[in-house]
């Protein structure tokens, strides 16, 4: 039996980082599919008919818990057009930047809840490494 070789153990630790670096790489790739593919279903998503029926029974069971107001969506700022801006800056136009399901959301708000005295509010819920994470869409009475 020889001793290894400094070459050999160099050889045997570029491997090793080498596969390190190849899980880190799948693992990235993987992330971002999982989240395009979560971005493609909440563009798409349409409200459900049985939307109204289930908004009436939270808003009910909340009223009935002496609350004014329910969280009805959250989703990533990424998904506004200005990444969250306007919504962070309490602008009127913030609906404007609202994409994907978030906007039928609203859209559904105008139509059903909005004549019957509802209120609608946005804001940033969370703010990763400093930047706007996480959008709360909420409905008030």
């Amino acid at each position: 039996m020889t001793v290894l070789s400094v070459k050999d153990l160099k050889k045997i630790a570029e491997e090793k980082e080498t596969a390190k670096l190849q899980e880190v790489l799948s693992r990235r790739k993987k992330e971002e599919e999982e989240e395009r593919e979560a971005r493609q279903h909440f563009m798409e998503r349409d409200v459900r008919p049985e939307g109204l029926e289930r908004f009436n029974a939270w808003v009910r069971r909340a009223a009935e818990q002496g609350q004014e107001e329910i969280e009805i969506l959250r989703f990533p700022s990424q998904y506004c057009t200005d990444h969250g801006r306007a919504i962070n800056n309490f602008e009127e136009s913030w609906p404007d930047t609202l994409t994907g399901f978030a906007r039928r959301v609203y859209d559904s708000y105008v139509e059903h809840a909005k004549p019957q005295g509802f209120t609608i509010r946005a804001q940033i819920l969370n703010y990763p490494d400093g930047g706007l994470g996480e959008v709360g869409m909420f409905i008030g009475w």
